[in-house]
């Protein structure tokens, strides 16, 4: 059983915002999918589903971005979900468009949904970073940035990265980190 969290910001106002990439992945896999209807729950908003014969709930934190370790903590606890079955795909600034990494466990690098969830479940999760680009500056600038909309060309590539991590999550699934990390390698190679 494994718990797929997308992180984002609850509101019409952060709909397609570099910030809510996670939610935008997760409804990808809902659909591709065919999840049952989201309910609330938890906190957030979570469907179930089957991916590759595995049961799978995707979860949408509705605590906003900097209590997200709320709402997955209260999931994980209820369905007895430990963190190496816990998927979180979220935003990367460290990532231009276009580009996805993934990894279990590490730091926050300044994430403060990341920093949430590591509080609650501990850091040893699985990661699916989605890049949305770096602004010149900090502070201020940095959470305009991240509340932000894509660009058209923006939103292509990382619609591109979206479907790649949906269309290989069986492999995350059933063979682990390792070999999902080599698969979206070479698959982003190969573009």
């Amino acid at each position: 059983m494994f718990l797929i969290v997308g992180l984002g910001n609850p509101g019409a106002e952060y709909a397609e915002t570099r910030h809510n990439v996670g939610f935008a992945a997760v409804d990808v896999l809902w659909k591709k999918y065919g999840f049952s209807p989201f309910k609330s729950k938890f906190d957030g908003l979570i469907a179930e589903g089957k991916i590759a014969g595995e049961k799978v709930f995707l979860l949408k934190p509705q605590t906003y971005m900097n209590l997200s370790g709320n709402s997955v903590v209260k999931a994980a606890n209820f369905y007895k979900i430990l963190p190496q079955n816990i998927v979180v795909i979220h935003d990367d600034m460290d990532l231009q468009p276009g580009q996805i990494k993934v990894k279990t466990g590490g730091g926050a690098g300044g994430h403060n949904g990341l920093k949430s969830i590591d509080a609650a479940i501990t850091p040893e999760y699985h990661r699916i970073r989605i890049g949305v680009g770096h602004p010149a500056g900090k502070g201020e600038a940095v959470v305009n940035h991240v509340l932000s909309r894509f660009s058209k060309t923006d939103a292509e590539l990382v619609g591109d990265v979206i479907a790649l991590a949906a269309d290989t999550i069986d492999i995350l699934l059933k063979e682990g980190m390792a070999a999902y990390s080599n698969k979206i390698g070479i698959l982003r190679k190969a573009k």
